[in-house]
């Protein structure tokens, strides 16, 4: 599991009100066959049709319950359905999931070919998947609402060859033993000895780690020991830094304070998302983000994706 891909895709990446360039928000995340979504605004399908990701979608995330971050989801349940999907639905997100779910089954008047299942989480619920989790936290935007982090298992350390073959490993399929974990018996100068991963295995090397707040006032204090370094931060980032009295009286983020946050947990890139109408460039906000903020910053555009690579 240790070699699967990490994709994400800024499927949505405007504010409350859409335009002609980007809709509201959804995130997409490939990681190895597995794929989420977190959020599904209005237009998330078609967003999913331009960018050629498929509708194999394993799960979806929900921060919370304002409209743009879920309008997408009537259409596209409909659309899996259409296209012959048997497998249930998990869709996770805060108080009211229960009643959402309800709505979403409600207004359709034909029989889906799925079930839904929906699961009310809340800070630090845990969604275990093969290789990762995804852990919630909450969020500040006045009403309950979550941010997610989907974090990698620990990846193996590297395995050091000359030191194996010293110790009377042969190349071959004990290397592998070794490496996934097990002991292994070889002979060595005339005797037969146990040699243990952890002498050939250098230490355990961290996975991969995407945060995405969902939209929020910047606070990590309840999150940061789960979210410190890493890969990417994803933060609400409504407004520049002149409109800081808005920002707070709407409980969302200005750019400087989305730079502050990815300081404190030590992110290595920083993307500035959910974006208000009034700005027709970014060129703002990244400035904003520059004085708070000294790693690499960018402002997606919809139907973006990038990679995040292993680190060590």
């Amino acid at each position: 599991m240790s070699g699967e891909t990490l994709q994400v895709y800024f499927l949505g990446t405007a504010g409350a009100l859409p335009t002609p360039n980007k809709n509201p928000s959804c995130i997409m995340i490939k990681r190895g066959s597995d794929t989420h979504i977190f959020d599904c605004g209005e237009g998330a399908q078609q967003q999913m049709m331009r960018a050629r990701t498929g509708f194999t979608v394993d799960a979806i995330f929900i921060t919370h319950w304002h409209a743009d971050h879920y309008l997408g989801l009537p259409g596209l349940v409909q659309t899996m359905s259409f296209m012959g999907r048997k497998e249930p639905l998990n869709i996770y997100g805060p108080k009211w999931i229960h009643e959402f779910v309800s709505y979403l089954e409600g207004i359709s008047k034909t029989r889906l070919g799925f079930e839904i299942l929906p699961n009310e989480i809340r800070e630090g619920s845990v969604v275990p998947f093969p290789g990762y989790t995804v852990r919630a936290f909450s969020s500040h935007h006045g009403m309950p609402g979550l941010g997610y982090i989907l974090a990698e298992d620990e990846r193996p350390g590297r395995f050091d060859r000359d030191n194996a073959t010293s110790l009377g490993v042969k190349p071959g399929p004990l290397f592998g033993k070794l490496q996934r974990g097990q002991s292994v018996v070889v002979e060595k100068d005339g005797q037969r000895i146990t040699v243990n991963p952890a002498e050939v295995m250098g230490p355990p090397r961290p996975g991969r780690k995407i945060v995405y707040t969902g939209d929020t006032r910047p606070d990590c204090t309840e999150w940061k020991k789960w979210g410190n370094d890493a890969d990417l931060l994803i933060h609400d980032s409504t407004y520049d830094d002149s409109e800081k009295e808005r920002a707070l009286e709407v409980f969302h983020s200005t750019a400087g304070e989305a730079g502050g946050i990815a300081s404190a947990i030590n992110a290595q890139r920083l993307a500035l998302v959910h974006i208000s109408s009034r700005y027709t460039n970014m060129a703002s906000h990244i400035q904003d983000a520059e004085q708070t903020y000294k790693g690499e910053i960018f402002a997606p555009e919809d139907l973006d994706m990038i990679e995040i690579p292993f680190r060590g």
